[in-house]
């Protein structure tokens, strides 16, 4: 249940679209498949993994945008025969992770039906912060008014 009002939000903030947008969307009810984690490797690393019992490399695909990562999957065909319980759903699906900026997709393996796929921040040097060193003019102005007092 929602306690906070978005068009309220919308009206007293400006550039905070993207933002409210991922709010909106994390509030809207979601659907658990495929199960995933996301985890983080390192200080900059992360990895997603989705649980995908059934499926090839094949039938998935894996999009990478500036802000989105889409993996997408589904069965080419549908296998014969009468289930009496089918309790590994085989659907296709969509899964939008969103991301922040400057992180990179490095990789995906798919092994055992666990997708893996290896994200890394990296932050170009010129976004990165610095040290601005600090000039010593020296005593200038005290040597001018000596000068001027003898």
């Amino acid at each position: 249940m929602r306690t906070y009002d978005l068009p309220a939000l919308r009206r007293s903030t400006v550039g905070f679209d993207r933002l409210l947008n991922l709010v909106n969307d994390a509030t809207v009810g979601d659907d658990n498949y495929p199960p995933f984690d996301v985890q983080r490797t390192g200080e900059n690393q992360y990895r997603i993994s989705l649980a995908l019992p059934g499926f090839t490399p094949e039938e998935i695909a894996i999009t990478a945008e500036q802000s989105a990562l889409t993996i997408e999957g589904g069965k080419a065909e549908k296998e014969d025969g009468d289930y009496l319980h089918q309790g590994i759903s085989m659907r296709p699906f969509r899964r939008v992770f969103n991301l922040s900026e400057h992180i990179q997709v490095t990789d995906a393996t798919f092994e055992n039906g666990l997708l893996k796929i290896a994200l890394v921040r990296e932050v170009p040097e010129a976004m990165k912060p610095r040290r601005i060193a600090i000039a010593s003019t020296g005593n200038d102005n005290q040597k001018t008014e000596n000068t001027q007092a003898a």
